[in-house]
């Protein structure tokens, strides 16, 4: 049987905010844009869990006060281009697209100004907010858009499982020994009818978010496994910086699949980090406290952890931060009085997560990847602008402008005709065969190898690396992958199977990533 094939001009895999954004800003220029989801939503990514904010302007700064604290909580490893490209051009992008496009009721004070706060590793407060659900807000704002126009498809229970690319899909020679190697669309499982589709495309763009749940302990949600990883890394796009990967340090501290994040804007207001002892800990290991950048503070709480024996340290938000916490912050205070706790009153119990991937797929400040025609943007991407360790509130900056940038980009290409030839590759492009297997996937197998994953990547790829660890995690990945490929084989094609050869192929070219790299820098941290 041969699955069911569709043409589009444009197609956006994932729908957070570099997707939407993408997606909006071609089809308002006309553009036919077909987007995918994984889940039955548009909103199961990691966009909406976003609390502390979105980095808008100081009226008293320029943009090179914030190129200075990008690249120092970066530790100087930044791409200058992509950072100035941020400073210069964020606060346009967040005006088109997030105030005067879908209008994001962001905080204002009482003036009519908008609300700026400040978090870790800013020297002002130039931060936008919607109480501590700005990610929720600039989401749903976007969701409803995106449903409205007339230009967008979208469809849900999609998986992407492979990218199209004319060097390995191709049935004539003539495009396979092209230096360029081309990408046209992807294989994509719909959940909807249990079978593969091919989806053709003249431009791909790549939003698939981060890869947390390859991690024991992550504040992402159950679809952040890395999987736009696996398929641009397959697929011979370039990948970059997949080592630094960012772990939030302050996750509320309980058992659940998936840890709730601390906001930093917490700390930035004024909350303050105690050890069991009731010691405030962070001068010991930075000037700046508690508003260190997050690398630090994480490895300050797992040092304090090691110490002492005990499985958290305490944020204290009740004695030291002067504003109603139940307004301020109401989802996280109504989470913690969810598990008993009163963050008005009580010291919060936190520990660090996996939260954010700094690398991933390389490229320009066009969005433009290695492979010719293939775009990324978002968490997924690797644009530079976060160097060796991410600066707080700059991922949805850069997720708006890259969607914003790959979209007009690809807008001019189309002007400039750049595309004639995609019809004849597309046409070349042999469509999915399913094998015809019947037997379907064991979840006991299925739940046993991401425990297997999960595990191997929080104690040997974690926040504190060694080389025995990562060679230890290498071989244990290398020989994982290998039975996958011999699984992935026996059985007919599911979005469990997908996922799980997507997670462990991520997993182990982050790990060999990181085997690669013998210096300590802000999130890969070596303690040999």
């Amino acid at each position: 049987m041969t699955s069911s094939r569709m043409k589009t001009e444009v197609l956006v895999i994932g729908s957070g905010i570099a997707g939407c954004t993408a997606a909006l800003c071609l089809a308002d220029k006309g553009r036919e844009v077909t987007l995918l989801s994984s889940g039955s939503t548009l909103d199961n990514g990691n966009t909406a869990l976003a609390q502390g904010g979105i980095i808008y302007k100081n009226p008293e700064e320029t943009p090179e006060q914030l190129a200075r604290d990008i690249t120092k909580a970066g530790w100087e490893f930044n791409y200058a281009d992509a950072v100035s490209h941020l400073c210069e051009e964020g606060p346009r992008a967040v005006e088109r697209i997030l105030l005067e496009r879908v209008q994001v009721p962001f905080d204002r004070t009482e003036s009519g100004d908008f609300y700026l706060t400040r978090e870790g590793g800013h020297s002002v407060h130039r931060i936008l907010t919607c109480a501590d659900y700005t990610g929720r807000a600039i989401q749903d704002s976007l969701v409803k858009a995106v449903l409205a126009h007339p230009n967008i498809r979208v469809l849900f229970r999609r998986t992407a499982i492979d990218l199209l690319a004319t060097r390995h899909h191709s049935t004539k020679l003539e495009y396979r020994y092209q230096l360029n190697n081309q990408c046209v669309g992807a294989y994509v499982f719909n959940g909807e009818t249990g079978e593969p589709n091919t989806i053709l495309a003249d431009f791909t763009v790549l939003c698939t978010g981060g890869l947390g749940q390859i991690f024991l302990h992550t504040t992402n949600t159950s679809s952040s496994i890395g999987s736009g990883m696996a398929m641009a890394h397959r697929a011979g796009a370039t990948v970059m910086n997949l080592e630094y990967i960012q772990f939030h340090p302050t996750a509320l501290f309980h058992r659940s699949d998936r840890k709730f994040l601390i906001s930093e804007a917490v700390r930035g207001e004024g909350a303050r980090l105690f050890n069991v002892k009731g010691e405030r800990f962070m001068a010991r290991y930075d000037e700046r406290m508690e508003l260190a950048p997050r690398d630090i503070v994480a490895r300050a709480i797992v040092d304090e952890m090691l110490k002492s024996g005990e499985d958290c340290v305490f944020l204290d938000a009740a004695n030291f931060v002067d504003q109603n916490l139940r307004k301020r912050f109401p989802t996280i205070y109504a989470k913690c009085k969810e598990i008993g706790i009163d963050m008005s009153k009580d010291p919060i119990p936190v520990v660090p997560a996996a939260h954010y991937s700094c690398g991933g797929v390389l490229v320009d400040r066009r969005g433009r990847s290695t492979l010719e025609a293939l775009y990324a943007a978002g968490e997924i991407a690797c644009t530079g602008v976060h160097g060796a360790n991410r600066l707080a509130s700059t991922s949805l900056l850069e997720g708006v402008l890259w969607g914003m940038s790959a979209a007009d980009d690809i807008n001019q290409r189309y002007a400039e005709n750049s595309c004639a030839l995609c019809q004849r590759l597309q046409d070349s492009i042999a469509d999915w065969i399913t094998s015809g297997k019947t037997e379907m996937e064991d979840p006991a197998l299925i739940n046993q190898d991401w425990a297997t994953i999960r595990s191997t990547m929080w104690n040997y790829m974690g926040i504190v690396r060694t080389t025995p660890r990562l060679e230890r995690a290498f071989e244990d990945l290398r020989n994982l992958n290998k039975r996958l490929h011999t699984f992935y084989r026996s059985i007919r094609v599911c979005k469990e199977s997908v996922d799980l050869f997507h997670g462990c192929q991520t997993a182990y070219i982050v790990t060999t990533a990181a085997l690669r790299n013998k210096t300590t820098r802000g999130c890969h941290y070596r303690k040999d």
